[in-house]
């Protein structure tokens, strides 16, 4: 019979007698291809030790003179957990939350087939902040997109009156909702793809950002269509944003057609755009979306779908379940993530340094016009698409800017996305921006 054996705790946590304090950055890697499942490949010879400020990690990173030590170093985080840490690490109104909670109100988890207390904060909390009707809580992002899915599914049955199983979702190509059976569905990613079919039916993808093609579809097959589920902007496809005017059409549209507008806010919620959320910037409100990531503050995974009275109304009891979908504690925490969004005034910060990241960027750009070819973003959701050619590869860049003490990662060969908290300052953009302009000049 095998047996496990731990104890200690932070560096001295050891499992069957391996400290993990002692392992090297080249030890972590081995353990994780060995023991673990290879869905990621992450950036080599570097290891995250702890949390310095609300936008500085501290790394462990190979020592030069001695292979079997490492040496720690400061990291700008310019990634942000793919926008899950908008209020800084470790905000500290989360964190006080938090440990109060469990040590006064002694309230970490109950099921929902009872009330508890904190779910009605956590409701007039996000449906306040959302400016939508109703809230149904989740746990991971891609479970609020998933969610979505189905609330517009069922919407498309009981209420628009589609045939069933006839019923059309549209989403955009270039998308990217996440990594469940039915979001890989809507991918149009090979990668994403291969090797998990059949797939979910009743799926057409448009051109992102091609309204005369959403229209064309919408009046081929309208009668079957129940929902659009689109990102306002595409992060994983490198901060694809589109024309200003674009979701005001695609708005119009919908209504036309009485089809619902869902979006997916994922990423680009909770300030990170330079709005509360993404869809404010271009004038419209959905119908349906979905949120996540910075809904839990980087403490917690929180998520949660927001959308009209009578959209989300079509769910019944037994229909739709989450375990963790809004307990005690998460609920705590996604009040208090909303509190630090509203408090801090996170999306102005992000309105204001982004206009200075992107600025800085754009200088970058006019410096070297051989390499970059493209800024994009809005807020702090930014990135630098380098031209197509194989010296200018977005993975060298990364590597390249750990070593000038910043964090970012690549999309796609030749793009770099860059999504720092929004607590950043104008000293650490300009510190960020002067290690990409050093890693881009030397490529």
């Amino acid at each position: 019979m095998n047996s496990v054996s731990i104890s200690g705790y932070g560096d001295d946590l050891s499992v069957n007698g391996i400290r993990i304090g002692d392992l090297t950055p080249d030890d972590h890697e081995q353990i994780e291809k060995e023991k673990g499942g290879q869905n990621y490949a992450p950036l080599e010879n570097i290891v995250v030790s702890k949390v310095k400020d609300s936008s500085t990690l501290m790394a462990r990173k190979p020592d030069p003179n001695d292979v079997k030590k490492y040496i720690e170093t400061e990291l700008i985080d310019g990634l942000c957990c793919y926008s899950a840490v908008n209020q800084g690490q470790l905000n500290q109104t989360i964190v006080d939350a938090v440990v109060k909670h469990l040590e006064e109100e002694k309230l970490p988890t109950v099921p929902r087939s009872i009330r508890h207390k904190y779910m009605s904060a956590f409701l007039l909390a996000a449906t306040s902040i959302t400016e939508m009707d109703k809230v149904v809580p989740k746990v991971a992002g891609v479970e609020s997109w998933e969610l979505t899915f189905k609330i517009c599914r069922r919407w498309g049955y009981h209420v628009k009156g589609i045939k069933d199983d006839h019923c059309i979702i549209v989403g955009a190509t270039g998308n990217f909702h996440g990594r469940s059976v039915a979001a890989v569905s809507m991918s149009d990613d090979p990668d994403s793809r291969d090797g998990f079919g059949p797939f979910v039916p009743g799926i057409e993808l448009v051109p992102y950002n091609d309204i005369n093609a959403l229209e064309s579809l919408f009046n081929e097959k309208g009668d079957r269509i129940a929902a659009f589920m689109v990102e306002p902007i595409q992060g994983e496809a490198g901060v694809i944003v589109p024309d200003e005017d674009y979701f005001i059409k695609v708005s119009d549209l919908c209504k036309k057609h009485n089809i619902l507008l869902a979006m997916d806010e994922v990423q680009t919620g909770f300030g990170r755009t330079g709005a509360n959320f993404a869809h404010q910037i271009f004038g419209v409100k959905p119908d349906i979306m979905g949120c996540g990531k910075a809904a839990g503050g980087g403490i917690l995974p929180v998520s949660f779908v927001a959308g009209r009275k009578d959209v989300i109304n079509v769910l019944t009891p037994g229909s739709e379940g989450s375990t963790f979908g809004g307990y005690p504690l998460a609920s705590v925490v996604g009040t208090y993530a909303i509190k630090v969004l509203a408090d801090e005034k996170l999306a102005d910060n992000a309105k204001v340094q982004g206009a200075h990241l992107i600025g800085n960027l754009n200088k970058i750009m006019d410096e070297f016009p051989d390499k970059i070819k493209e800024v994009r973003g809005k807020g702090l959701l930014t990135a630098f698409e380098m031209h197509n050619e194989k010296h200018l590869d977005g993975h060298t860049v990364s590597v390249e800017l750990l070593n000038h003490g910043v964090y970012a990662k690549e999309t796609h060969h030749s793009t770099v996305r860059l999504a720092p908290a929004l607590t950043i300052n104008n000293d650490q953009i300009d510190q960020l921006s002067d290690a990409i302009r050093s890693v881009v000049k030397g490529l």
